[in-house]
């Protein structure tokens, strides 16, 4: 794996860099590339089935925020350390779905990238960074995600970063896979 750095931003989240990307906490001013992303309809396609609007963007970002404030862990904006593009997000969350079965015990990952930068590495960079300082920092010792049963490019990132399949879910009425690693 590629040597990776981490450092805290004035904001208190951390900054990861590794050989292509920044990872760093959202700020108000990404607004409009978390907009660009999530009403895009190839990235929500698997993720809630529908673009998002407007305001539903907005509190996502203050989620992150808020995640980092109250629970010591959150979402990074993944930008291309050449240029600065928005490629994605990805991070940790507890989201105290309704869902069966609850996921209450551990954090759960996500991930998101825009179609532009899909299929370039970039996600299996950007999840082993997330891995990288979840081993590092969390006092947790394993972690879940939730994915699509037809994502099949979720899957296989999250099976090459060692997530296994632990079981089949339900959340919102649509099937889900639940796969956890342990750190």
């Amino acid at each position: 794996m590629a040597v990776m750095r981490f450092r805290l931003a004035n904001n208190g989240v951390p900054v990861i860099t590794t050989e292509r990307l920044i990872l760093r906490g959202h700020r108000v001013e990404d607004f409009v590339d978390c907009l660009s992303l999530w009403s895009d309809p190839q990235v929500t396609r698997f993720i809630g089935g529908r673009p998002f609007t407007a305001d539903e963007v907005w509190t996502r970002i203050l989620r992150y925020a808020g995640h980092w404030t109250l629970m010591g862990f959150g979402y990074w904006r993944v930008e291309d350390r050449a240029s600065g593009q928005c490629l994605g997000e990805v991070g940790y969350h507890y989201n105290n779905r309704d869902m069966e079965p609850r996921l209450d015990e551990v954090p759960e990952a996500g991930w998101a990238f825009h179609p532009h930068a899909q299929g370039k590495g970039y996600g299996l960079e950007a999840v082993q960074a997330l891995l990288a300082w979840g081993d590092e920092h969390f006092p947790y010792k394993a972690s879940v995600c939730l994915i699509d049963p037809a994502n099949l490019p979720s899957i296989r990132l999250a099976e090459r970063c060692g997530y296994r399949l632990r079981q089949r879910g339900t959340f919102k009425g649509e099937p889900t896979l639940i796969f956890d690693r342990e750190g």
